[in-house]
């Protein structure tokens, strides 16, 4: 799919969503419901993936954007027998 006409399917469902809301007060409760429930669906989608991706970020980066320095590596050395 060309960026085009992605942006075209994003415009449609956008608009979709708006003229939901506004046809949203004199629906009935059933549909507000089930309205509420998807919201909430993608907005608990959101957050959790921006939690994911912080918690990615800062276990690979640290706070302040540097890597992380690692646990020295230690070389194994054979035992010595006398």
């Amino acid at each position: 799919m060309s960026s085009e006409g992605f942006l075209k399917e994003v415009q449609a469902i956008g608009e979709k969503f708006l003229l939901k809301l506004q046809r949203l007060p004199k629906a009935d409760p059933v549909e507000i419901v089930s309205f509420s429930v998807v919201l909430l669906f993608i907005v608990t989608v959101l957050v959790l993936m921006i939690i994911a991706c912080s918690c990615c970020c800062y276990s690979c980066c640290g706070c302040d954007g540097r890597p992380e320095p690692r646990h020295r590596k230690s070389q194994v050395r054979p035992a010595a027998r006398s």
